[in-house]
């Protein structure tokens, strides 16, 4: 079994943007120091909340090394470097590992790319080039490729591959890829509870963004087996998590920290801000935890 080191929750952090809809990497400064001291121990830079597929390469590498030196060795550090073309995905993801992230997350090849195990197990085998610890995004929803429990335990013979996040939101698939043994992170929101029960390793987690503090209760509760406690703080995020899993993502993420004072400002288009038809059920399927999150010492 290889060492896994992104265990509990690792966040992904959303991106701020300036007024002009350049990355605001002093913003971000300050969002990294808030997580760190509400317990965040793993980040996931220019992750898909951070809005990864809407930065520039050239922006995404700046992300992650500000990011990586800001937090400093205080927590793990997952850089997205999911790329259209391989060689560029070798590229960003030694910029990472040069940089001192721990490891990469990377979609598989996607836009009418190979779909075939072959050609996916040859794309993550060629992205081992670049020297860091992968983990596989399953999102077949949105790039048409499925990781299947065959595949992650083909992939796992490349030395490289860590393991697969899954976010594609099917409970049943998911426990499919965990019966593999092999190191699995949740992705998706809404399961997060249950993906803990079925024994992930680890999740990386968009929704955190707006309750880090709440999050990470409900994790350790979860983590030490301590279900009746840990089903009482999902009642408080269950409502939420389940209202943003359900459409506008990411929208719903940048809003959500808006009002509980994670801000990172608004998404960058052509992402709008959240429509305001939406904002009152946002707020409402929040409830309690706007204010549970500023009284959590």
């Amino acid at each position: 079994m290889k060492d896994f080191a992104f265990t509990g929750i690792n966040l992904a952090i959303s991106t701020p943007f300036k007024n002009a809809g350049t990355p605001d990497h002093a913003r971000l400064e300050q969002l990294i120091e808030k997580y760190l001291a509400a317990g965040i121990r793993g980040f996931v830079l220019s992750s898909g909340t951070g809005m990864h597929v809407y930065l520039s390469q050239q922006e995404s590498k700046d992300l992650i090394a500000f990011g990586t030196k800001v937090i400093d060795g205080r927590a793990k550090i997952i850089a997205q470097t999911s790329a259209l073309l391989v060689d560029d995905v070798v590229e960003r993801t030694r910029h990472a590992a040069d940089c001192g992230a721990d490891g990469v997350m990377v979609l598989p090849p996607f836009f009418e790319g190979p779909t075939d195990d072959d050609g996916v197990f040859d794309f993550y085998a060629d992205v081992a080039r670049g020297g860091l610890p992968i983990i596989g995004y399953n999102v077949p929803q949105a790039v048409g490729v499925e990781i299947t429990p065959a595949l992650l335990r083909r992939l796992n013979e490349i030395p490289e591959f860590l393991a697969v996040k899954d976010s594609s939101g099917d409970l049943a698939k998911q426990a499919a890829l965990i019966r593999t043994g092999l190191p699995m992170m949740n992705g998706a929101d809404a399961l997060v509870p249950y993906a803990l029960y079925a024994g992930v390793k680890g999740l990386i987690w968009g929704g955190a963004n707006f309750a880090p503090k709440t999050c990470l209760q409900f994790a350790s509760a979860a983590q030490e087996h301590r279900w009746d406690e840990a089903r009482e703080i999902w009642r408080l995020l269950e409502p939420a998590m389940s209202l943003i899993w359900e459409g506008d993502y990411v929208q719903s993420v940048y809003a959500a920290a808006e009002m509980t004072g994670y801000g990172a400002g608004n998404p960058r288009r052509p992402l709008a801000r959240l429509a305001e038809k939406k904002i009152d059920a946002l707020r409402s399927a929040l409830g309690e935890l706007i204010e549970r999150e500023k009284m959590i010492g």
